[in-house]
């Protein structure tokens, strides 16, 4: 069954202390484009991420936010660095202040901590090792949970496009009917105007018959229609397969059009161009429909 485009995904790995979150929003787009979106110490593994999306997603935007919560144990969390070289200096540069301005005391170990850039939060560089095997783990759980949503989406669309096309059959089939009397009208008044013209009797019913015939072979659509419903029958195949085929159902959608617009350019009678236009309402529909499919 088709999938949709659209969706969303989440998952969680841990693996030696290691625990990595993820989260996966996925958008329309003409083809697969991965967006990656890492906290820095994890910069390493983003190539691995677009190649494992990529593997099992074949069209749309993807965002990927992944996020290292980090260690369980302190040991592993931010730990506070000292900059002995910029404590020294204020240290130096507070006792030359004193000097100069003949102050009393000294400099405490606060006082000195809480200048700035003294003290601040180291982060503990990750286990790459047991990182990538969280990354790994959290990802194809957001993958799957992804595909599971665009899959039902996707069987949402296959309904909806089902009952289009099988529209776009009635309208075909309305027309198909209506053919054969738009030239017998055809003839009718082409014998009436004839016969007007003339007033001197009959027209010669040979001449009238190859008038009709001409006519009819210029608005015979019956061509059109076996492709229509040709391109309908693959159009049904791609939506029940299970590969993605939003491009080529695009594809077919465009011939479809391209039948039903020469079907109209032939056309000499009122009711089968009101089909027409029907059935371009209708393929409109089902094209911003189709946009939507992986």
């Amino acid at each position: 069954m088709i999938r949709s485009m659209t969706g969303f995904g989440s998952g969680r790995g841990q693996s030696a202390g290691e625990a990595v979150s993820v989260e996966l929003r996925a958008v329309n787009g003409k083809f697969c484009e991965v967006k990656p979106h890492l906290p820095r110490e994890l910069f390493a593994l983003e190539g691995a991420v677009v190649r494992a999306v990529k593997a099992r997603v074949s069209r749309g935007v993807i965002d990927v936010n992944v996020r290292r919560e980090g260690p369980a144990d302190a040991r592993s969390g931010s730990l506070p660095r000292v900059d002995l070289r910029l404590a020294a200096a204020y240290v130096s540069a507070l006792r030359e202040m004193k000097a100069h301005l003949l102050l009393e005391g000294e400099p405490s170990v606060h006082d000195v901590a809480t200048l700035d850039g003294v003290l601040a939060l180291a982060e503990t560089p990750p286990d790459l090792a047991a990182a990538t095997v969280a990354l790994e783990d959290a990802l194809g759980g957001a993958l799957s949970v992804l595909e599971q949503m665009r899959k039902r989406e996707g069987e949402a669309l296959a309904r909806d496009l089902e009952g289009r096309l099988a529209l776009v059959e009635q309208g075909a089939a309305a027309i198909s009917v209506l053919a054969p009397r738009a030239v017998e009208g055809y003839r009718v008044r082409l014998s009436a105007r004839v016969a007007d013209l003339a007033r001197a009797g009959p027209a010669d019913p040979t001449r009238l018959a190859q008038e009709v015939a001409f006519f009819a072979d210029r608005t015979d659509v019956a061509e059109e229609l076996t492709r229509l419903a040709s391109h309908l029958s693959q159009l049904r195949a791609l939506l029940a397969g299970d590969a993605p085929a939003g491009r080529r159902l695009e594809f077919l959608l465009q011939e479809v059009h391209r039948e039903v617009n020469t079907i109209g350019s032939k056309a000499q009678h009122a009711g089968i161009s009101a089909q027409v236009v029907e059935l371009k309402a209708e393929l409109e529909r089902v094209r911003e429909q189709i946009q939507n499919i992986e």
